[in-house]
């Protein structure tokens, strides 16, 4: 069957009539970009993995959630990653043991790329940013997402987007500036 030209809301009109076909298309249309979200969300390979696959899972058993006249199928997949994601690590935090979240805390990949910055630690800099924080810096940094359709996927106003992406940036760059040694603090004050 061609589906080349077919819409979101028909593919799921016909996946709920039971066609598989339809649920392989909507698959293929839709999981990479799920994919980049969680791995700009988690800074993990293996855990974009799984929420890519819980969300396609989520998506058998609730298809009739959605509704193509209240939005894109893109965008209603990406709040639905959204809330998996925030309830995982919501679960997460409340069963790390206290080594292992020092030990999260304090670990930095050594790696810099050409540009003098460590990628993983940037990667690991963002996972950690407040999650509205980070949903602004996946969609519209990492993604290339207009503010408009990061407003649109995240549910409020372009200058919310805005603000939240700046202040995102201020906290990575605090995050990621090199740290200042006891010799160079104290010539500093004493000037």
């Amino acid at each position: 069957m061609d589906f080349s030209s077919s819409s979101d809301g028909w593919l799921m009109q016909r996946f709920r009539a039971g066609d598989r076909e339809a649920f392989a298309e909507i698959y293929r249309r839709r999981h990479a970009a799920l994919f980049r979200f969680g791995l700009g969300m988690t800074a993990d390979r293996g855990k974009a993995g799984e929420l890519t696959q819980d969300v396609f899972v989520w998506l058998i058993h609730h298809a009739a959630q959605f509704d193509p006249a209240r939005g894109d199928l893109g965008a209603f997949l990406a709040g639905v990653a959204r809330k998996l994601l925030y309830h995982r690590e919501r679960d997460e935090r409340r069963w790390l043991p206290l080594a292992e979240t020092a030990e999260a805390a304090g670990g930095q990949a050594d790696e810099a790329d050409a540009g003098g910055v460590d990628t993983e630690a940037l990667r690991l800099a963002i996972a950690r940013l407040p999650d509205h924080y980070r949903e602004a810096v996946v969609l519209c940094d990492l993604e290339s997402r207009s503010y408009e359709e990061a407003a649109e996927l995240l549910g409020c106003a372009v200058g919310t987007v805005r603000s939240r992406l700046h202040r995102a940036r201020e906290l990575l760059a605090r995050k990621l500036r090199p740290k200042v040694g006891p010799k160079n603090e104290i010539g500093r004050a004493c000037r």
